[in-house]
């Protein structure tokens, strides 16, 4: 809005300008409601061109007030765009403290899921520890108890044989019980097996004299001294043996084949044996 009067001053060669105070309050109102109505534009300046047109010398009339209709829209224009901008950085604001938010209990959860997995290693690791402890100071239990009624049929065929002269039910009653011995050894995989009589094989036998016999063929077992066992079907023990070897062949004394030689008067002469060393004459006289 403008309100201009002057007058020229032809002395000076200036002008001079004078606003009338209805005209500024007027203005001062039109600003502070269009402030009011853009409460949410909050830094934006208004401008305002306040002046006065010019009028002539003789015209004491009171000046026009011309509306700011295109400064108005504009600044409707802005504040519209400011509104839209500061309303889509809310939106993302608040996408973006959603997203850290659900990170954050993602990271806690995860977190949480982390020191629970650690713990449980922890008591996993402490559980095989003292299992392997116990498999070491009480793995043979079970073997124990079915060795024990063996060591206690030992002890009645001891007692019986101190109170009874009869050999025949003393080996009996030693050989029933060296049965269950092998009978409680085999319940927990233990084989023995004999190698009387079979080829020699390194990775079973384990020879310790050979002899020249000829009972057997040469390389096959003659005598075991000790029998071999397995464990489930591995080799814990070989079988200490005596190797068989072919007998050396003795030479026959040479036959003379000489025929004999017939004499003058008719009469044959056997052929001559020959000549001894004699033994006697080698030493000499003393």
């Amino acid at each position: 809005m403008r309100a201009v009067s002057g007058t020229q001053d032809n002395d000076k060669g200036s002008i001079q300008t004078d606003i009338g105070q209805d005209v500024i309050d007027e203005a001062v109102r039109s600003v502070e409601r269009r402030m009011d109505e853009d409460a949410d534009s909050a830094g934006t300046e208004v401008e305002l061109d306040v002046s006065a047109p010019a009028a002539e010398a003789d015209d004491a009339s009171t000046p026009e007030v011309t509306p700011p209709t295109e400064d108005a829209a504009a600044l409707r224009q802005e504040v519209e765009s400011l509104r839209a901008q500061l309303d889509f950085s809310q939106t993302k604001a608040r996408e973006t403290l959603e997203r850290l938010k659900e990170a954050h209990e993602r990271a806690k959860d995860f977190q949480d899921r982390a020191i629970r997995s650690a713990a449980d290693l922890e008591n996993y690791r402490k559980r095989a520890q003292k299992e392997k402890e116990d498999v070491q100071k009480f793995g043979v239990e079970k073997l124990l108890k079915d060795l024990l009624p063996v060591v206690d049929n030992l002890d009645r065929a001891l007692d019986a044989a101190g109170k009874s002269p009869d050999f025949d039910s003393f080996q009996k009653g030693v050989a029933m019980t060296r049965k269950s011995f092998e009978d409680s050894l085999g319940r927990h995989g233990v084989k023995g097996f004999s190698a009387k009589g079979q080829p020699f094989d390194p990775r079973l036998h384990e020879a310790i004299q050979q002899v020249e016999t000829a009972e057997v063929p040469a390389g096959h077992v003659v005598y075991e001294v000790t029998r071999g066992f397995y464990l489930n079907d591995r080799l814990v023990r070989p079988a200490m043996v005596v190797v068989a070897r072919a007998p050396e062949v003795v030479a026959a004394p040479a036959v003379s084949t000489e025929a004999p030689k017939a004499s003058e008067d008719g009469s044959t002469t056997a052929p001559q044996a020959p000549a001894q060393p004699d033994d006697s004459s080698s030493g000499g006289s003393q």
